[in-house]
């Protein structure tokens, strides 16, 4: 580690030990970073660099920044943040905000001013911020001024949060600086923790996961240089949140390395998302299986025809939603698992390479391969959990949960995969996932997907649950079309419908009908859920 800009070494100090962290790998020059790397500054420089000063950077829908104007104004906000509130490097700062201009400009000034950044998604209530401004210790906050109110009901029971600052404030501050005042931004080292990313939840209680500036360039120069084509010409669109490390990547980090811009919809909403891709044409999108499901019901009121680039992540991609996507847009979808610990996608294909139903092959950087229980590598065609490492990997904050992900220096997702002979990866179940029924391993995914081929199902969801005589057996909860209705006429249709698709005995001995599925604000589907109330 180079000498640490960190005046306040909460985050140092609570990292795993070396010995519990997986190995780095970089292995290829666009990964050789220098010593001294700060990402908001690296990725404002390749921004100006490939659109120039006037190119467009960030589209709301009253109103458009430059890649110049977000470098000037990240750096009157990150000044504000130092001679106002007083942060110091190191500082960890709440940013809660939506998908927006805004939120993004924060998030360069924190970068700049040497804070950690700890962002969280809009939807959450003051009980879960509390728990993230706890487990971080978070001193300073900067909050859109919607949203200021769950904040300010958290901030009773986190007594280390003293700073608030909402937007408007922040904005009437950095503008009241005389003309041309400028910043100077911290030189962090380049493996300085930059962001503590919270999982999402889709198995309860929050993992609080450290990044390091080199880690943000490093998902730039892996997963978007050699799997996506974004140029300085691009207008990018998506769902994720950018306090998930999938949106962050989509929304502000492959866009701003390339010198796209990214459009935002004016609200919440996948008709809002339609018509944001028509109005500004946008050219690249990324959202999850379930938003893609969800445009296809809106592909005839609103033109898709601009989009080139489809990303989908955050869960399985059912190769029913990429073959329907693909007919519609002509688009063929660009799958990819990543993970929050990983910061971003390290197993995807595009173009030519994809193959429908496979995630794809280990982006460049990075190395994949199926484990036994025990951490043995398997052969083509074996089933068993998914190892990988690279240039990024999982560095829990102060959590015992470490030494479950990071083994033999490999990071271990929880996710039950096999490798073909051409060395594409399958996905076939969360390691939590798998069902056994009668001595026969049943992968929940495989028997959504069957499910998905029917056209009455909008959506399902598939889980084990105990039975005396077979151990376990499969459960569907599906979700209807509208010119759909439940009846035991249809239950029995879609059982037989899987029998035909895929081996009779993944049916679903029980299914039930449901009026929506239990997700995180992600997107990500919560089973442990389904399973409390099953």
């Amino acid at each position: 580690m180079g000498d640490s800009a960190h005046i306040d070494r909460f985050v140092l100090d609570r990292l795993p030990p070396k010995d519990q962290q997986p190995d780095f790998i970089f292995d290829r020059p666009e990964l050789d970073y220098p010593d001294r790397l700060n990402a908001g500054v690296e990725l404002l420089r390749r921004a100006l660099a490939a659109a120039g000063p006037d190119g467009r950077a960030l589209i709301d829908l009253d109103h458009e920044f430059t890649w110049s104007r977000v470098n000037l104004i990240s750096s009157r906000m990150a000044k504000v943040l130092v001679e106002q509130l007083g942060l110091v490097p190191g500082n960890r700062v709440l940013l809660h905000g939506p998908n927006s201009a805004w939120t993004v400009l924060a998030w360069f000034a924190i970068l700049k001013a040497g804070g950690v950044v700890v962002a969280t998604m809009p939807m959450l209530r003051a009980a879960e911020l509390a728990t993230v401004m706890n487990k971080a210790e978070i001193s300073h906050a900067l909050v859109y001024g919607a949203l200021a109110e769950a904040v300010t009901e958290a901030r009773v029971a986190a007594p280390s949060l003293t700073h608030v600052m909402t937007s408007g404030e922040l904005q009437t501050a950095a503008q009241a600086l005389p003309p041309g005042t400028g910043f100077d931004a911290v030189d962090t080292a380049a493996d300085d923790p930059a962001l503590i990313a919270f999982t999402s939840g889709t198995t309860g209680q929050p993992k609080g996961c450290v990044h390091f500036h080199r880690d943000i360039l490093a998902m730039a120069d892996t997963f978007a240089k050699h799997t996506l084509d974004l140029g300085s010409g691009d207008i990018v669109v998506g769902t994720p949140p950018i306090a998930f490390t999938f949106g962050l990547g989509g929304l502000v980090v492959f866009p701003a390395s390339a010198g796209a811009a990214t459009a935002f919809a004016p609200r919440p909403g996948f008709d809002a998302l339609a018509e944001t891709i028509a109005r500004c044409k946008a050219t690249a999108l990324f959202t999850a299986p379930t938003g893609y499901r969800a445009l296809l019901k809106l592909a005839a009121e609103h033109d898709l025809s601009s989009l080139r680039t489809c990303v989908s992540a955050g869960e399985a991609l059912p190769a029913a939603t990429s073959d329907a996507w693909h007919e519609v847009t002509g688009v063929r979808i660009v799958d990819g698992i990543g993970s929050t610990e990983m910061i971003h996608i390290f197993i995807s294909a595009s173009g030519d390479d994809i193959r429908p139903g496979s995630t794809g092959k280990a982006v460049p950087g990075y190395e994949a391969r199926i484990v036994d229980a025990d951490g043995h590598p398997l052969p083509p065609g074996e089933t068993g959990r998914l190892a990988v490492r690279g240039p990024t990997g999982c560095r829990y904050l102060d959590d015992a949960r470490q030494s479950a992900y990071v083994r033999n220096g490999w990071n271990l997702t929880g996710d039950v995969y096999r490798l073909d002979e051409h060395g594409y990866f399958w996905f076939v179940a969360r390691a939590d996932d798998m069902i056994i029924s009668s001595g026969y391993n049943i992968g929940a995914p495989e028997v959504e997907n069957a499910l998905l081929r029917h056209p009455a199902v909008a959506e399902a969801a598939v889980i084990g649950v105990p039975d005396d005589e077979r151990g376990q057996i499969v459960k569907a909860f599906v979700v209807l079309n509208p010119d759909h209705g439940a009846s035991d006429a249809l239950r029995c249709e879609l059982q037989d419908h899987v029998k035909g698709v895929i081996a009779p005995y993944k049916y679903p001995r029980a299914l039930e009908f449901t009026d929506a599925l239990p997700k995180t604000q992600t997107g990500k589907l919560q089973r442990f859920r389904l399973k409390a109330g099953a």
